[in-house]
């Protein structure tokens, strides 16, 4: 082995390999919002360069990652430097760590006996300084690098859990608030919904979604995306803090702060558990470890914190951590499988996304055979082959995704996959915008295109074409019968009946479905068009505004922009399609078919009418008879309002079988909880 100032010089070029590779991932997470590396392989990396630079000291320099929190914020918003800085918590993998890190904090106190933890729930989401001066929120920033971050203050205004003023009549002068923004799941699976609907890539875990959704110019944008928070701690101004002769209560201890944080206004985790000892935070941590399933976000572990501020003060912190708090971390379930090949799926909007075909393998409680790959820059970052073996994980505990390739196990020869330059649907040129993740095929009669248009305008939240999935889909467009959806209304039972199993009763009871879907209202016709960014709600507040076809195709974007939640990206995706020569065609053919493209009188009800005006409510579980989207429609004829996230706005939550934990939160709020009978008869329809 060479020797380089007398270091191994096999540890020197370890070193520079693994800084530049979390360089690299920290500028992808912190500056672009673009997260390529997954949390357990940074920490894997990070732990062993700081192993490598504590046995060889001489190699440690001031750019290294181990010696700041990390990388500059973006430059979009406006930068602001954090009063105090914004530190990360250091990680233990398992509780002989946490014990180690309970062993190191005694060492710098060892005169302290015995002591109280806090336990918090470690939430998935992106850490917020909030700061309040004469109880109004003057700004809220990001982490950033832990010194600096940026100021998205406009965009923090839209969560509802925060409050714009606290909840005293005699708030200190300067206060900063800190805790975790985050998505609720069920926002989370309602957004990607959505985007599958509009051939969108989707978000592969909520704390993605919700660092995006952070940094969206747009805070209408943000305001529709229902992000929520949790708060976890509070600093005071220390200049008022000196001039103080006694500290209140609320200063003395995490578990204080917390109790006064709710009596601010604040959302505090409620799963929080006061420890008097390590064994009670192992049982903590060891319940939670199961039980964090039935929770309606994502957590990845358990905050360990001394409760007394005083021992907090006094250990102070590292270059990089408190040392008074750990971050205690649940393992993500990973498993290896074989990669047999990747396919290309071509969406309704063109989009071609990349999916892994595995040798099926038990993950999380399923059996998955298929992963995304996501995009073009992941399958090359992978440098994925065939035959490779992998290793899966669902990310986020959602979408099974590969997250790393294990090179050395590579068969010899091994085909190496790239994206397809064509088609594979079509054989058009594929496309890819130079500042964009999604690789395109833009033939509009490209059968996969077709297919999924048509696939999603017989969607039971669009036309509700009963009996037309996918399997007579494809056969539809595979023998030319359909190249649009206008071409549906003029199908006839002898066009159907020599479909392979269709039969003259079947093809009887499609024409009459089809037919039938001319009654659909407004609002589904124009969420079935399948225009990028619209889905059943955007398209039912676009219905409302403009209640004609003709009237939203001669709006301009500047007036679809005044919509309320309708933001630019929206506005300028529905003007420009309502501009485009073949969507005018299409939009004149469903005219003549006597599709409805003008609302009704009945459609949107007035607020001021009936049994449910100015009520909230949400829905969970399988009701008995009523579909979701029938239950919507009741309660919105009812003058009624339906949200997916229960909170005290809430008035009723409607809940069918396998309710979950949406039904604990409405009990915990003291929430009217109804059954199916119940709502029909409080509609009048018992």
């Amino acid at each position: 082995m060479g020797q380089t100032n007398g270091v191994d010089a096999s540890a020197v070029t370890r070193v520079q390999t693994l800084r530049k590779q979390l360089q690299a991932a920290s500028y992808d997470y912190y500056v672009l919002d673009a997260p390529t590396l997954p949390d357990e392989v940074y920490d894997r990396l990070y732990r062993e360069l700081q192993d490598l630079e504590a046995a060889h000291p001489d190699l440690v320099t001031p750019d290294s990652p181990t010696q700041r929190v990390g990388e500059q914020p973006a430059t979009q918003f406006t930068s602001v430097r954090h009063r105090i800085p914004l530190y990360s918590l250091e990680n233990a993998f398992d509780l002989a760590e946490f014990r180690a890190w309970e062993d190191r904090w005694r060492r710098q106190a060892p005169e302290t006996g015995a002591v109280d933890y806090v336990a918090e729930l470690k939430i998935d989401g992106s850490a917020i300084a909030l700061t309040y001066e004469h109880g109004l929120l003057v700004r809220g920033a990001t982490r950033g690098d832990g010194v600096s971050g940026e100021d998205i203050t406009q965009n923090l205004r839209t969560i509802r859990s925060i409050p714009l003023r606290l909840n005293t009549d005699n708030p200190p002068p300067v206060v900063e608030v800190r805790g975790e923004a985050f998505l609720p799941l069920d926002v989370f699976h309602q957004i990607n919904a959505e985007r599958v609907a509009n051939g969108d890539a989707l978000f592969a875990n909520p704390r993605n979604a919700a660092a995006g959704t952070l940094r969206q110019l747009d805070s209408r944008i943000v305001a529709a995306r229902k992000l929520d928070f949790f708060a976890y701690t509070i600093h005071f101004d220390p200049v008022e803090a000196v001039s103080m002769k006694s500290a209140p209560p609320q200063r003395n201890t995490q578990w204080a702060a917390l109790e006064f944080l709710k009596t601010l206004g604040f959302r505090v985790n409620p799963n929080r558990q006061l420890c008097q000892s390590a064994q009670d935070v192992q049982a903590y941590y060891d319940e939670w470890a199961t039980r964090r399933t039935q929770l309606s976000y994502l957590t990845d572990g358990v905050v360990v914190k001394l409760n007394d501020f005083a021992l907090q003060q006094r250990l102070g912190f590292t270059q990089k951590f408190p040392r008074w708090a750990v971050a205690l971390k649940y393992p993500a379930e990973e498993v290896p499988t074989v990669l047999e090949s990747v396919s290309f799926q071509v969406g309704r909007t063109g989009a071609v996304t990349p999916v892994a075909e595995l040798r099926p393998v038990q993950l999380a409680g399923s059996t998955v055979a298929r992963a995304t790959l996501h995009n073009a820059d992941r399958l090359a970052e992978l440098d994925i082959h065939r035959g490779d073996t992998v290793i899966v994980r669902k990310a986020g505990e959602i979408i099974p995704e590969v997250v790393r390739v294990l090179g050395e196990l590579r068969p010899a020869g091994a085909e190496r996959i790239a994206m397809p330059t064509h088609c594979p649907q079509c054989g058009s040129p594929l496309v890819r915008p130079d500042d964009g993740a999604v690789t395109r095929c833009l033939n509009s009669s490209c059968p996969a295109i077709v297919q999924g248009a048509i696939i999603h305008w017989a969607r039971r939240d669009a036309l509700d074409i009963e009996g037309l999935g996918e399997k007579w889909v494809k056969q539809l467009v595979e023998q030319g019968l359909v190249q649009s959806v206008a071409d549906l209304y003029s199908l006839t039972e002898q066009d159907l009946e020599p479909l392979d199993r269709m039969g003259k009763r079947l093809a009887q009871k499609l024409v009459d479905a089809i037919a039938a879907s001319k009654a659909r209202p407004w609002a589904s016709v124009l969420y079935a068009l399948g225009l990028r960014h619209v889905g059943t709600v955007n398209a039912k507040t676009l219905a409302q505004h403009f209640p004609s076809a003709e009237a939203i195709a001669a709006a301009h974007v500047d007036q679809i922009e005044t919509v309320h939640t309708i933001g630019p990206e929206i506005a300028q995706s529905v003007a420009l399609w309502f501009q485009v020569p073949a969507n005018q065609t299409l939009i004149e053919r469903l005219r003549q078919a006597g599709l409805q493209l003008v609302a009704a009188e009945t459609e949107f009800p007035p607020a001021d009418s009936g049994p449910l005006t100015g009520k909230t409510l949400v829905l969970t579980g399988t009701l008995p008879t009523l579909t979701r989207p029938e239950a919507t429609a009741i309660i919105e004829a009812a003058g009624g309002k339906v949200t997916s996230s229960i909170s005290k706005a809430t008035d009723y939550l409607v809940a069918g079988e396998k309710a979950g934990s949406k039904l604990t939160k409405a009990e915990g709020l003291g929430i009217a909880i109804l059954s199916e009978a119940d709502l029909l008869a409080l509609v009048g329809q018992g």
